[in-house]
């Protein structure tokens, strides 16, 4: 906001003398409580953006160990579950295998 000392005094003024003498420090220490609370409210709303932002982690995929296939075998990409070498697909999730 770009406000000039002349425009304060005249807001001052008028704030004077609506709400008296005797009400304005009142009015005053509402309206700085007012701003503190929505300051932290921002803080906290950025926090909380922060949390969510950050990248989960990474956990180690593991094949399913009682999954008995004999022969070739082929771990999807995606759940890390053991499939045959001729499957097109995972038998646990359903993803394309690589070839």
């Amino acid at each position: 906001m770009n406000l000039g000392p002349m425009e304060l005094i005249v807001i001052l003024v008028v704030a004077l003398l609506i709400f008296g003498p005797k009400n304005l420090p009142k009015l005053g220490k509402s309206l700085g409580q007012t701003v503190k609370n929505v300051r932290e409210g921002m803080e906290g709303d950025m926090d909380e953006e922060t949390k969510k932002v950050e990248a989960p982690k990474a956990t180690e995929v593991v094949a399913d160990a009682d999954e008995d296939i004999e022969g070739d075998v082929v771990f999807c990409s995606k759940c890390g579950a053991k499939n045959s070498a001729d499957a097109a697909f995972c038998s646990k999730c359903g993803a394309k295998l690589s070839e």
